[in-house]
């Protein structure tokens, strides 16, 4: 008699473990999953879809500087950040202009010589990058998020 409460107790053990599995992987294949952002991904994927001219003449060590030195940025400026950082009160908007010269200015400080067309060709390809992994959407219209 023992043995039968015992395999129905385990019976029963596994019978809501199984519906509680079940009920949570439903609601896990609901959530897309959130974009991550992988450097050695980012360079290999943004070297690749840099026009040829930039292409022939920047490593892809250079192509993970120039990324580095755009990430610093978006840090400083608050656009970025891990998940557990504070928040931005506002939209945060980051101009290419801005962001191409910050670069060059990093680039100058350590000695390297990038061309702004050089820049701006992997800061191009970095954006769209981040596109295809969904991490950042079309651009917001104007009144919303006010």
């Amino acid at each position: 008699m023992i043995v039968v409460y015992g395999f129905v107790a385990v019976a029963i053990v596994f019978a809501i473990a199984a519906v509680v599995i079940g009920r949570e992987a439903r609601r896990l294949d609901a959530v897309p999953p959130r974009p991550t952002f992988d450097l050695d991904a980012a360079v290999l994927w943004v070297a690749d879809h840099l026009p040829f001219e930039v292409s022939a003449v920047l490593s892809h060590d250079d192509v993970r500087q120039i990324i580095d030195w755009n990430l610093e940025y978006f840090r400083i400026k608050g656009v970025s950040g891990n998940g557990h950082s504070v928040h931005a009160a506002g939209p945060v908007v980051v101009g290419g202009a801005e962001t191409v010269n910050y670069v060059l200015e990093r680039a100058d400080a350590s000695g390297s010589s990038y061309t702004p067309t050089q820049v701006h060709a992997v800061l191009d390809a970095q954006m769209t990058y981040l596109e295809a992994i969904g991490a950042i959407g079309p651009e917001a219209p104007p009144d919303e998020g006010r």
